[in-house]
């Protein structure tokens, strides 16, 4: 399954927001430094659906604010 997420780094709280049936916001404390908010975003989504982490790639995005997961359950 392929999802939509735009990120928003550097926020107060971490929260996700779901906003279509595969698109989400999500906002995390990390910067966007080195792939820091990459992997926070991860752990947030294997939190999320309840999957580790080792199942859940991002596909499409690494330098941008929106970007695409593949999960794979």
């Amino acid at each position: 399954m392929l999802i939509n997420v735009r990120v928003f780094p550097d926020s107060k709280q971490e929260k996700i927001i779901k906003k279509t049936e595969n698109s989400f916001e999500i906002k995390v404390k990390e910067k966007s430094v080195q792939g820091q908010a990459n992997q926070a975003v991860i752990n947030v989504l294997s939190l999320y659906f309840n999957i580790p982490n080792k199942k859940i790639k991002l596909v499409k995005g690494f330098r941008q604010r929106n970007k695409v997961f593949k999960i794979s359950i």
